[in-house]
């Protein structure tokens, strides 16, 4: 999976040529969201004061230079991780194929494996991969910025702590990860479980269109029996991971504005300073809980690794 786009010189350039250039721009566009947070600060201190109509349309100007770059960014960013990410797709095929074709015997699932796995761990590294390499570039641009509004906070208890909102940030996040686990463990085996059940059908169903000695309807209700069940155990289980994710996410919204609203209203910072620390604990918190935002993707993900290197297995051992 790896070594078929980035180990060789067919695709060298689109492997490390197409990942300079994806982190040139995600780079930029974290600058952009910092420059975002520090116009935050700004804009609802003049809201704030509500004394100068000029300053109001400045701002509003800057933001709308700031949100066009970062418009442009994103569908360029998008244009070109669908590429990328269909290259290394088209990468593992070709690696596959013959191997696939000088190979004895049947592997069971090994269309499946060829079309739909090798598309869904392209996409899934489109998505993941990426937005797991923006969260680490937003920590290294947003920890800082956290670290320095820290000093604003007035509660006693956490004015002895440097980077104190730092610290809560991480501190929820690694318990919101472990909570994640725990709720979700279940969740990569029934995955992996359904697309067997689901391959068992389909083929099942391929053998009934070309033989009608496979057309049993007994054969039939059974398969979709099991598929039946096993999804309504993923329903379940899927159930109560989300119900715990949006528990989270909606704390997480809070928790900034409960730790500076004493400063704002004894008069330490203003409405722009809260804002901004809003802003930026949100981001650090979100860098650090991707695992948590995304973890339904990353089980799918986990499952389509496990398929395609028992796949990888059959091709070698053959």
């Amino acid at each position: 999976m790896i070594k078929s786009f980035f180990g060789t010189k067919k695709w060298a350039l689109w492997a490390w040529g197409g990942a300079l250039l994806l982190t040139a721009m995600i780079w930029t566009q974290v600058e952009l969201t910092v420059k975002l947070n520090e116009w935050y600060g700004r804009f609802y201190n003049i809201l704030q004061k509500a004394k100068d109509i000029n300053a109001f349309w400045d701002s509003m100007q800057e933001f709308a230079y700031i949100a066009a770059a970062l418009i442009a960014l994103a569908v360029a960013i998008y244009y070109f991780t669908q590429h990328y990410a269909f290259r290394w797709r088209e990468a593992i095929t070709y690696y596959y194929l013959p191997y696939w074709e000088s190979t004895e015997g049947n592997i069971e699932g090994a269309s499946q494996r060829i079309q739909e796995d090798t598309y869904s761990f392209s996409r899934s590294l489109e998505s993941l991969g990426l937005g797991m390499f923006r969260a680490i570039l937003t920590l290294i641009a947003f920890i800082p910025i956290l670290w320095d509004l820290s000093k604003k906070i007035t509660i006693p208890w956490l004015q002895s702590y440097d980077g104190s909102l730092v610290w809560i940030a991480l501190i929820t996040s690694l318990g919101g990860m472990l909570a994640s686990y725990l709720v979700g463990i279940k969740l990569p085996g029934l995955e992996y479980e359904n697309q067997k059940v689901e391959a068992a059908y389909r083929k099942h169903l391929v053998y009934s269109e070309d033989d009608t000695m496979y057309r049993s309807l007994p054969a039939i209700f059974e398969l979709f029996t099991g598929l039946k069940r096993n999804y309504f155990r993923m329903f379940n289980h899927y159930s109560y991971f989300t119900l715990w994710s949006a528990m989270y996410a909606q704390v997480m919204i809070i928790v900034p504005y409960l730790l500076m609203g004493p400063s704002l209203f004894v008069g330490v910072v203003t409405l722009g300073v809260v804002t901004q620390t809003g802003n930026a604990f949100g981001k650090v918190n979100d860098s650090f809980s991707y695992l948590i935002d995304h973890w339904t993707e990353i089980t799918k993900f986990i499952s389509v690794i496990k398929r395609l290197r028992e796949f990888e297995k059959h091709l070698i051992k053959n």
